[in-house]
């Protein structure tokens, strides 16, 4: 079956769909992304993505294409011409397609598109069970990482940076050595002394939405909590060491630059916040 994309109100083959050649996400990087994880056909943590969305576009001044419900709509509908059971549906919206000119043009709508694909769960399974590798690396982003938008080339560029060492995922580090976050996660550790620690939430953290009901896990699990950055050492030092994201859940990461965590292997928490995260998503789904 040939998969489908919503492209500005239509259903289009996936293979066939295209944006004008001005559009500004093209141009410009000119626009915002969300990724919804998706079980038993339906949306994991909807409302979270959805509230990150409109404040995103918020802060990018890109005015709110469509409703809330009509939105749901179409990433349902896209999902289901798809036969998507698991996997994700991805939400790009631009500033929309203009002749290019830095500053925003008047009167031009937003792009709108949707796509969504299978994954095979079973492979992240087996990855998290065993743990994955990590690198590090300089942190060259810019100053608004807090907003999700589709200038994502630093990120790019970490993500290879892992993949050419046989990683799994890059940790960024800031100019005094602090772990910012990964490529495409947030970051944790379970330091020396057993508390579970991730960098708080400001402009050049962006606000994961599985880091927030993560958040919310622990508490309930009462597991004690420090929310403030950690350097790499500490992390190479801790016990644990997992990331998180609405694709990969958690993640342990049994290895830094080279470097054994701990004995090696995937620690209790982590282990225990995907179990629960998993249970959660999949029970409040839409």
């Amino acid at each position: 079956m040939s998969r489908i994309a919503y492209v500005n109100g239509t259903y289009q083959a996936h293979n066939g769909a295209t944006v004008h050649i001005e559009d500004r996400g093209f141009q410009f990087a000119d626009g915002v992304y969300e990724v919804w994880s998706v079980f038993d056909g339906r949306l994991a943590d909807f409302e979270g993505h959805m509230s990150r969305l409109a404040r995103s576009l918020t802060e990018l001044r890109i005015p709110i294409p469509m409703t809330a419900q009509a939105l749901e709509r179409v990433l349902k509908e896209t999902i289901r011409r798809n036969r998507v059971r698991n996997g994700i549906v991805y939400l790009q919206v631009t500033r929309g397609t203009s002749p290019r000119d830095h500053a925003f043009p008047k009167d031009t709508p937003p792009s709108v598109i949707v796509t969504s694909k299978t994954i095979d769960l079973s492979k992240g399974e087996s990855l998290a069970a065993k743990g994955a590798a990590g690198v590090t690396m300089p942190d060259i982003r810019w100053g608004r990482c807090d907003i999700k938008t589709v200038g994502l080339l630093p990120n790019v560029l970490a993500k290879q940076a892992a993949r050419e060492k046989g990683a799994y995922e890059c940790l960024m580090v800031d100019d005094m050595g602090l772990v910012t976050e990964g490529s495409s996660t947030n970051a944790w550790i379970v330091d020396e002394n057993g508390k579970l620690r991730t960098r708080d939430t400001q402009a050049n953290i962006l606000r994961g939405i599985t880091r927030t009901a993560i958040l919310k896990l622990v508490e309930a699990e009462g597991i004690e909590l420090d929310e403030r950055p950690f350097s790499v050492d500490e992390a190479k030092r801790a016990r644990e060491v997992f990331v998180t994201a609405a694709s990969s859940f958690v993640m342990p990461l049994v290895s830094l630059d080279g470097a054994k965590i701990a004995d090696g292997k995937p620690g209790p928490i982590a282990t225990r916040l995907r179990e629960v995260y998993l249970e959660q998503a999949r029970r409040e789904a839409i």
